[in-house]
């Protein structure tokens, strides 16, 4: 008997052992508890009839994050004021919705650690924190971040970057049940991704195209954790038998001379998910091809199904039912993975059921959800790879897009038109409101790529990228944009715009209060006219934001939160605000009077000086800092630093002792890979040598 009880102690440690439980109360406790005990499919369709509450990452099945609340409207936004702010203790990127039902808070920050928080008081109840490895940080393309926990009956549902699915408990954050999504540890899958629950079941993709993995979708019980299906959005090894129909068709259109399926395929489906319960469909949109090349992946070419797609599934069986694929054969990193809204609309004077979507390569689409159909699509950015679409829904392409035996700027470049920050769409002024960008980037073909061959200037090489292609070969020469575009999804054509001082801007929020909210790049919350696009109101936020406002009810009053922290892959090494600040979730309504937290300068020293090189060695140093080195911590001297610094801008001191950093060193335990085996000590001296020579070659004379 006393052997039994130990082992149950034991067990009931292990499952607490990650769980910091604070400020919490027996009230708040069976609050929490009750609050999401009663979120489920019939909660979540009721909840969008008003939307008091925000149970999940979109605010509906729809995803329209569109509130029907109008306590805070134009005529009295400018008295919103702070009520609280907490502090998410990360200093990586933060991109989370926080999801808010009877007043209870569940959020997440970097590393996938989750926050639950009493809206009331603003005070922690628990936080739970998975315990990532944080030196593998690097297996990520995008920062480690992480968009949010799905509720369910009880359950608090949250993605870890390491590929699992934990289950916790709402009211003390214990752990339930935890699953490893990942098919293959060898490979560099993770998981950055919001989950959803649909009919009783966790939806999750993961990401890690650029690593060179097959991209796929899981369902698992949410009580039990079990695995109920999985569908891959593209094919395997043909000499082996496909998983279902869908997988032969899409087979067809890959070439396998070029034995796409050793380095995966991609297709990862890292982030949209939407429900349509009438119809029993969900839709999923889906990644780039690994490598980005597809004359390296496919040399014969062809579509490539299912890459850049939107894919209609199942709910209860994972069984393929349609798919409209956006970017055929895509070989610009063009994602369809953004997040997409389910809309009905009157189109060319009939109502429709359609799904509307402003994926990576710049258009802006409007497809029939019921049979995944094309209605239209028009560019709301400039595009330089495609004149438009035909008829059928594809695209025009422009012939010179596809001729990278040197250099090409394609527009928009990889980071998108549109990333994954989420957009909303209001029924009342019929308007979408999108967070549109352009970052300069050119890509050419690498010839010579073979999978997983790290050789010095192959982008990110030693990290694991397989790009098949060189990354800025020639400074390009576009400039970079963000603004906010209010887009008409019938008309197809832009209503107004707000031009903003950067790309990489939050997602937005809109309500029946006709507001838009956003956050942006420079570190300001604000609210605009939803009609006109007038500012209404700003207040500074100490850091840049990425991530998209919720609004919600408690105790009869309208709040709106926003959980902030500049990061994503943007952000790591670019910036566009002069200050930096811990994670923090902002709460705000109408006469709040709390003082904001004091804002820090960003610590900006000079350009490095004085550290002794070989110039001889800075050409060897340059290959070897771009295959190791650039995304994370950008160009010495030209690039400003993000949540990452810039090396030309550290102390001589840190450059002289490099190798004590990159061997093993203090920095692994904030994300930092550790390069013993990659890099040896002459390897070291030449990446010293470009360091203090470009930032020799940028200083002001």
């Amino acid at each position: 008997m006393k052997r039994r009880m130990l082992a149950v102690l034991a067990l009931c440690a292990m499952a607490w052992s990650h769980t910091t439980v604070q400020a919490q109360t027996a009230e708040t406790a069976a609050r929490a508890t009750a609050a999401v005990k009663k979120v489920n499919g019939a909660f979540i369709r009721a909840n969008a009839a008003k939307t008091p509450d925000w149970p999940s990452y979109g605010l509906d099945y729809a995803e329209t994050r569109y509130s029907r609340l109008s306590q805070i409207d134009t005529s009295n936004v400018q008295q919103l004021g702070l009520v609280w702010s907490y502090d998410l203790q990360s200093t990586r990127g933060v991109e989370a919705t926080p999801l808010v039902v009877d007043g209870i808070m569940y959020v997440t920050a970097s590393w996938s650690v989750v926050h639950a928080v009493d809206v009331r008081t603003g005070q922690r109840i628990w936080t739970y924190d998975p315990q990532v490895d944080r030196a593998r940080g690097f297996r990520g393309c995008c920062d480690v971040v992480n968009r949010g926990v799905a509720l369910w009956e009880g359950k608090v549902y949250v993605a870890a970057y390491d590929g699992r699915l934990i289950a916790l408990d709402a009211g003390s954050g214990r752990v339930l049940w935890e699953k490893d999504t990942l098919i293959d540890h060898s490979r560099s899958y993770t998981i950055t991704g919001a989950p959803r629950v649909f009919k009783g079941k966790v939806l999750i993709g993961n990401g890690g195209a650029e690593y060179g993995v097959r991209g796929y979708v899981t369902a698992y019980d949410a009580n039990t954790g079990a695995q109920k299906w999985r569908w891959f959005t593209v094919p395997g090894d043909p000499s082996k038998p496909f998983e279902d129909a869908s997988m032969a068709r899409a087979a067809k259109t890959w070439d396998p001379s070029g034995k796409y399926w050793e380095a995966g395929g991609g297709g990862t489906a890292w982030d949209t998910m939407a429900f349509d319960p009438e119809l029993n469909l969900m839709y999923i949109g889906t990644g780039n091809g690994s490598p980005w090349a597809r004359s390296k992946r496919s040399p014969a070419g062809g579509d490539n199904l299912y890459l850049a797609s939107i894919v209609a599934l199942d709910p209860d069986t994972g069984a393929y039912k349609w798919h409209y694929q956006q970017t055929p054969g895509d070989n610009w990193d063009y994602t369809s993975t953004q997040p997409m809204i389910l809309a009905d609309l009157k189109i060319a004077g009939k109502p429709r059921k359609v799904i509307l979507h402003a994926p990576k390569n710049g258009f802006f689409f409007v497809i029939d959800r019921t049979n995944g159909k094309f209605i239209s699509a028009r560019n709301f950015v400039e595009v330089n790879w495609a004149s438009g679409y035909d008829a059928k829904g594809r695209p025009i392409e422009i012939a010179a897009a596809r001729q990278n035996d040197k250099p090409g700027e394609s527009m928009p470049g990889p980071f998108g038109a549109h990333n994954w920050h989420p957009m909303s769409f209001n029924p009342g002024t019929g308007l979408v409101y999108l967070p549109a960008q352009h970052v300069p980037i050119n890509l050419m073909d690498d010839k010579d790529w073979k999978f997983n061959e790290n050789t010095p200037l192959r982008p990110h090489a030693a990290q694991g990228w397989n790009t098949g292609m060189f990354v800025n070969a020639a400074p390009p020469t576009s400039k970079p944009m963000g603004r906010l575009v209010a887009w008409d999804p019938v008309q197809q054509k832009e209503a107004w715009g707000v031009e903003h001082a950067s790309p990489w801007n939050g997602g937005t929020l809109t309500t029946a209060g006709n507001l838009v909210f956003q956050g942006t790049a420079d570190g300001r919350m604000v609210a605009y006219d939803a009609k006109t696009g007038a500012k209404l109101w700003e207040t500074p936020t100490g850091t840049g934001v990425v991530a998209a406002p919720s609004t919600y009810l408690v105790d009869g009053k309208q709040y709106v939160s926003v959980a902030v922290g500049w990061g994503g892959v943007y952000g790591l090494a670019q910036r566009a605000t002069e200050r930096q600040g811990p994670g923090t979730v902002y709460t705000f309504a109408v006469g709040g009077t709390a003082r904001m937290p004091e804002f820090v300068e960003y610590r900006m020293a000079k350009l490095v000086q004085g550290v002794k090189y070989d110039p001889a060695q800075v050409a060897a140093g340059t290959g070897l800092y771009v295959s190791n080195c650039v995304f994370c911590h950008g160009v010495p001297g030209v690039d400003r630093g993000g949540n990452i610094p810039n090396l030309g801008y550290m102390d001589a001191a840190f450059i002289e002792n490099l190798d004590k950093f990159l061997f093993k060193g203090p920095a692994m335990a904030r994300g930092m890979p550790d390069f013993t085996g990659k890099l040896s000590m002459a390897d070291v001296e030449a990446i010293k040598a470009f360091i203090q020579g470009t930032a020799d070659a940028v200083r002001p004379k």
